[in-house]
């Protein structure tokens, strides 16, 4: 038995990791056909271990599933089944359509979303020629074909008919067809949304080209767009001008803050108006909207009071992240780490955030840093007042924008804001508005491992100029800085179990497809 499955992609990062890693354990071979994406499905998908067949264009739905019905005909298959990448589809309900083919009950097996009226479950051939093809919900892409029906089908169709041909094709065909029920899944949950006000910060700063392009991408179901123009030195300004969204609401610098200084101002205005959750999207077009319900549902369901993107979870996401982005990235995240006291998160210059409207008000928005490692400093601060984070796994995605960031001096600069703050968050959390004797540790840690390592030099420096050396200094020295590490270790250790019992509250430490 070989089993094929078939899934039409078109800009479909997303969704694309989880559906792929779902529906290997019920296939034997996936062939994705991109049609003509912009994005990273192609590449996600090729990691994932999927055939990838792709169109130069998008030449629309009907066409890739033509392509994947002839490349899988060349693999020989006994039963082809067909998802769609858009989220709509649940991979564990393969099984249900897979059965009937494979037990020979059906040749055709068409996954009916819902049981309504006009919409009969577990129609059989005789059921459809009777009722003229009535009760079948054709609408759904969910399929499974036996290998016999292939040479069956046309494709002569547009995509908003190309479902109904398929059947249409099939019964007059002869072919048994059978409908099974299968869940539909709303990956936006948009009831949820609707219900709460949503704003979106978008500072921007030299952005001519990209402004118009993130505004227009922007979902519908978001209330309020706040443009915060960091004083641009382009036609930035005059882009915003021309934009007739009514949502906006443009704040302009009359000299350049920073990018923290615009985050805030835009915080600061949706505070006054009463946003439920605040998200930022940089103006430079890198942030994909269709990724914004994954960070808005765990505030809005209360798992999270901050979440944030994570590129680096996976080799999939990580496509045109060149080998020194993501080295300075992964030692950020070590040391945001510490600094900020959350374990759990990794990539924290990831700029894609969405924050309660409960944690805007606390953490104390004229203190945040105003330049590049406000990021940073938000996970400091709102560690230190004990709010949840969780970690949005998405693509690396850069688009026509390219970093001018230079990491070496960059780091260091982070590295010396962070290690103030670390310090202000010991004293803030373990000290003032409560105490933990971990901030001893930590303070005995760093007195000691300086002491420990300049003692070391200075009995190497005496060994080298042939000074008599006793053996007992080196056993008292290595006694410093072993008493040194034990220190920043327990330390880290307490340092962590009080973050997750401020992170117990949250649920899944990531979201996105691969933890939840």
């Amino acid at each position: 038995m070989n089993v094929v499955a078939a899934i039409p992609a078109y800009n479909e990062e997303v969704n694309i990791k989880h559906i792929i890693k779902r529906t290997k354990l019920y296939v034997d071979h996936i062939i994705l056909v991109d049609d003509g994406s912009s994005d990273a499905t192609a590449y996600i998908a090729k990691n994932m271990g999927a055939q990838v067949i792709r169109h130069g264009d998008n030449l629309g739905k009907s066409a890739a599933l033509a392509t994947a019905f002839e490349e899988a005909k060349k693999l020989n298959p006994s039963v082809l089944v067909t998802i769609y990448a858009n989220g709509f589809h649940n991979p564990d309900d393969i099984p249900a359509i897979l059965n009937p083919v494979l037990s020979g009950d059906a040749d055709v097996v068409n996954g009916a979303y819902v049981n309504s009226l006009g919409i009969g479950f577990d129609n059989t051939f005789e059921d459809v020629v009777a009722t003229g093809n009535a009760n079948f919900f054709m609408a759904s892409g969910f399929r499974a074909y036996s290998s016999k029906t292939l040479d069956a089908f046309k494709f002569t169709k547009g995509d908003d008919a190309i479902e109904v041909e398929l059947i249409d094709d099939a019964i007059n065909s002869g072919f048994k067809v059978r409908e099974v029920p299968i869940k539909i899944i709303d990956p936006v949950k948009r009831e949820l949304l609707a219900s709460n006000r949503i704003g979106v910060v978008v500072p921007a700063y030299n952005e001519e080209k990209l402004i118009k392009a993130t505004i227009d991408t922007i979902p519908p179901y978001v209330d309020r767009i706040y443009v915060i123009n960091d004083a641009s030195t382009d036609n930035t300004a005059k882009v915003i001008e021309t934009l007739n969204d009514p949502r906006l609401f443009v704040i302009t610098h009359e000299v350049n803050k920073g990018v923290g200084a615009a985050i805030v101002n835009g915080y600061k205005q949706s505070l006054k108006e009463e946003m439920d959750v605040v998200v930022v999207m940089g103006g430079d077009n890198q942030m994909n909207p269709a990724q914004l319900p994954k960070l808005v549902m765990p505030i809005i369901e209360g798992k999270a009071d901050y979440t944030k993107g994570n590129r680096l979870f996976s080799a999939e996401y990580r496509e045109g992240m060149s080998g020194l982005r993501l080295l300075g990235n992964s030692m950020l995240t070590f040391i945001t780490k510490i600094g900020s006291g959350y374990w759990n998160i990794m990539d924290p210059q990831n700029g894609y955030t969405t924050i309660s409207n409960e944690a805007l008000a606390e953490i104390g928005l004229d203190e945040i840093y105003t330049y590049y490692g406000y990021c940073n400093h938000m996970l400091v601060r709102l560690n230190a007042f004990g709010f949840r984070t969780l970690d949005v796994v998405m693509p690396s995605r850069y688009g026509q924008e390219k970093s001018t960031i230079k990491y070496g001096p960059y780091i260091g600069k982070v590295s010396i804001m962070l290690f103030k703050k670390f310090l202000w968050r010991l004293k803030m959390k373990y000290m003032i508005l409560n105490f933990h004797p971990l901030v001893l540790f930590y303070i005995l840690s760093m007195i000691l491992l300086p002491v420990g390592v300049l003692f070391g030099i200075a009995i190497i420096m005496a060994y080298l100029m042939q000074w008599p050396v006793s053996s007992n200094l080196s056993i008292l020295d290595a006694f410093i800085l072993i008493s040194g590490i034990q220190f920043l270790l327990f330390a880290m250790l307490f340092d962590m179990q009080e973050s997750d019992k401020d992170m117990r509250g949250a649920g899944s430490r990531s979201v996105g497809g691969e933890i939840e």
